[in-house]
């Protein structure tokens, strides 16, 4: 079993006006000093098989099929 962590953020350059909201309620709530807040998910997959290779692939296809928007969000993945 391995497992792997996808965590997906916009891109550089689009508008994250969910990170915005956050910006603007950590400063409401006191916390000064914060900027540029983005937003992002987090995924953990276990993934049935040993083989790493085979999972990284796995894992990338369905990023790329489902997770993440590619076309306004990154991705990056861990296995562990």
């Amino acid at each position: 079993m391995i497992h792997a962590r996808v965590t997906v953020t916009l891109k550089n350059g689009v508008l994250d006006p969910q990170g915005k909201a956050i910006e603007g309620a950590l400063t409401a709530l006191g916390f000064g000093g914060v900027d540029q807040v983005r937003q992002g998910k987090v995924f953990d997959l276990a993934i049935d098989t040993d083989d790493r290779a085979k999972a990284e692939t796995d894992v990338k296809a369905m990023c790329d099929k489902l997770l993440a928007n590619t076309v306004i969000e990154n991705y990056t993945i861990a296995l562990a």
